[in-house]
């Protein structure tokens, strides 16, 4: 046998993401998305796969270098639209399934963002984000763009909320650019405008008998504080409106039931602003009564967990039966599953614990699913699941050669009891290469969000550290979503408080509990919130040796004026904005720089508008002034999700300087 090798960073480049199964109307087939990253070319690429659910032999349908997203079977059947940007903006593409190539249909200047099929199959419904005043016809004037680049032009603001992380162009919204949904004519290829104004709307179903469509509009977005979404039931022929859903809060996803009487939906009441827990819920068109299907569960409905491997992720808030039956994820003690919801009242578990379900497709009569399917040693791969009896078979192999080759680490479940005697949950993995009777120094990770959760889900940047030589802890804190209402909004409000205990404790468990840890070789990391925590822990402990800090909050009072959410981010989590600067100081970890004794490395996407570079530069700044031992680097050309979807070899690039940090002052 021969003896497998540790992962590596390049490894990136091996693993394959699989996603987004589509079912056929008939259940016989199925279309998916399988993602790479090219080293050489130094970019995502995804392929659409097919899949007969008879034979489950897998057949790759399309090959050209480009993004793929969205696939969507006809009403009848006999094809697949899918969105590409094989021609720089995402475009529409059908294609039949008797073989061919694809066929593109759209052409809008803009490109196009979602779309859905009509059930008479012969239009699809689509949405682009259109420059005010413009409509999906307009052809590109090319003599005026580049007319335009000549010179540069002032950019006013009269609002807050005029960037964003992700934009291109600096983060700027350049111009008022607003989501429109038009109709597409499959025989001319031709398209019917359906709405307009100055704000935004998305597209989630069409009834089945085509005559009413389900969209999401905020028509007070121009107030900087209104975040809402509200849904709304649109009569195709009359534009005649029914308001599903419209206070403060999240709410996507709907889908109308096969029999059109009923609509679910996914979303949160802001209740507790974004650490609010998401439901879901069931309007009934007959007598307009909504029920909150799941308010019994104390567990937050989706998908929450945070990972670096899977691509392009586009799972359905919600699945229908035939029989008025649901299925949806929820995200819960670390797992997600597949959960099942009846009208009556009776809810539970569809998939087993101790993994992460991260998308799915669920036949009419409900018996049969294809899930995708991940744990800590599992990349993931689509299973054909038979619901009732409990049974299902992988049928994507995409890994398997690369499995068969690396050593990976199994993540122990661990739990302890925190301050208030509150339970937290975590996991722990060994060092690849683990040999007894040896020490080993550790590693804490922290998860961003604060609102997320690490879960039973693989994650290459856990397990690179892992084969190095390093222990790895990483627990969900108070803050982290998968467990009750109150424990997510713990964190609210107390930033370095609870939190911060939580992740010590965890700590002091291990440390107690596993003799193979060195406790004069720890290190710390995190990203994001996470961020903000290793910078909040060096300034508060000298227990760590080496850190590494990225994306990270170093200064809530600047942090509320030049992120892009910070305006309104800042009081939700901490309390207050800038009419009280000292409590936001108080909880700043630039504020405890002094007291830094542990060496920080720090990582920053120059792009990054959530958590700006400007946040990374006052820590280096001040700890350099102050003789601290520490680093700085800077990221061009990325954002906030560098770690995840950020340019591939730049993701490499920031894999070698953490490892060389810590193997600098922890081996």
């Amino acid at each position: 046998m021969v003896e497998k090798r540790v992962l590596e960073k390049k490894d990136l480049f091996k693993i394959q993401s699989v996603s987004n199964p589509q079912l056929s109307p008939d259940n016989q087939e199925a279309v998916f998305i399988k993602t790479n990253i090219d080293e050489k070319e130094n970019k995502y690429f995804s392929e659409i796969f097919h899949l007969n659910l008879d034979t489950k032999k897998v057949t790759q349908w399309t090959f050209g270098k480009e993004r793929i997203s969205s696939p969507k079977w006809s009403p009848n059947g006999e094809q697949v639209a899918f969105l590409s940007n094989r021609n720089e903006t995402n475009q529409l593409f059908i294609i039949n399934k008797t073989g061919g190539e694809a066929k593109k249909v759209t052409s809008v200047e803009s490109g196009i963002n979602s779309f859905v099929w009509s059930p008479c199959g012969e239009k699809i419904w689509i949405t682009s984000s259109l420059k005010e005043g413009a409509t999906f016809t307009d052809p590109a004037d090319k003599a005026k763009e580049e007319k335009d680049k000549e010179k540069p032009t002032a950019y006013a603001v009269d609002k807050m909320r005029y960037k964003m992380d992700g934009l291109k162009g600096h983060g700027l919204r350049k111009q008022q650019v607003y989501s429109q949904i038009g109709i597409l004519s499959l025989k001319d290829e031709s398209i019917e405008q359906f709405t307009e104004g100055n704000h935004s709307h998305s597209i989630n179903d069409i009834s089945p008998d085509g005559k009413k469509v389900i969209i999401g509009v905020n028509r007070d977005e121009q107030n900087d504080y209104n975040f809402n979404q509200p849904l709304i039931m649109v009569d195709v022929e009359t534009k005649k409106e029914t308001v599903l859903v419209d206070h403060e809060g999240y709410y996507g996803g709907a889908a109308f039931s096969y029999d059109g009487r009923y609509v679910a939906y996914a979303g949160s009441d802001a209740t507790y602003k974004n650490a609010t827990h998401s439901n879901v819920y069931i309007y009934d068109i007959e007598n307009g009564l909504t029920q909150n299907l799941t308010e019994s569960i104390d567990a937050p409905v989706g998908d929450y967990a945070v990972a670096d491997t899977q691509q392009g992720i586009n799972s359905p808030s919600v699945i229908w039966t035939g029989a008025n039956d649901l299925y949806f994820q929820l995200s819960n003690l670390g797992d997600v599953q597949l959960y099942y919801a009846s009208l009556d009242g009776a809810i539970y578990p569809a998939s087993p614990e101790g993994e992460h379900v991260y998308d799915y497709a669920i036949s009419k009569d409900g018996q049969l699913g294809i899930i995708a399917v991940s744990n800590p040693t599992f990349p993931g791969e689509l299973f054909v699941y038979e619901i009732s009896k409990g049974e299902r078979t992988q049928v994507t192999h995409f890994n398997d050669e690369w499995l068969s080759e690396v050593k990976l680490s199994k993540a122990e479940p661990v739990v302890y009891t925190s301050t208030n005697d509150l339970q937290v949950h975590g996991w722990l993995m060994k060092p690849a290469n683990f040999e007894e009777n040896k020490k080993y120094p550790l590693i804490v990770e922290i998860h961003g969000g604060p609102h997320t959760m690490y879960s039973n889900s693989f994650f290459h940047e856990l397990q690179l550290l892992a084969a190095q030589g390093y222990g790895v802890l990483y627990v969900n804190p108070r803050g982290s979503h998968g467990y009750s209402q109150d424990f997510v909004d713990g964190v609210r409000g107390d930033y370095g408080g609870g939190d911060y205990e939580d992740i010590m404790a965890g700590l002091d468990y291990v440390l107690a509990e596993k003799t193979w840890i060195d406790a004069d070789r720890l290190g710390v990391t995190g990203g994001s919130y996470g961020g903000f925590m290793t910078n909040w822990i060096v300034g508060h402990t000298k227990r760590f040796k080496a850190a590494v800090t990225q994306r990270s909050i170093s200064n809530w009072i600047s942090f509320f004026g030049v992120s892009d959410i910070g305006y309104y981010f800042t009081p939700w989590q901490i309390g207050t904005d800038m009419i009280d600067p000292e409590k936001l100081w108080e909880h700043s970890p630039l504020k405890y720089a002094k007291n830094v004794e542990t060496p920080l490395l720090i990582l920053h996407s120059e792009l990054d508008f959530r958590c700006p570079i400007e946040q990374a530069e006052q820590l280096y700044i001040t700890l350099k002034s102050m003789g601290k031992e520490t680093s700085f680097v800077r990221f061009p050309d990325n954002n906030h999700n560098l770690s995840r979807t950020g340019t591939p070899n730049l993701r490499i690039e920031r894999l070698d300087h953490m490892v060389s940090w810590f193997e600098k002052y922890l081996v």
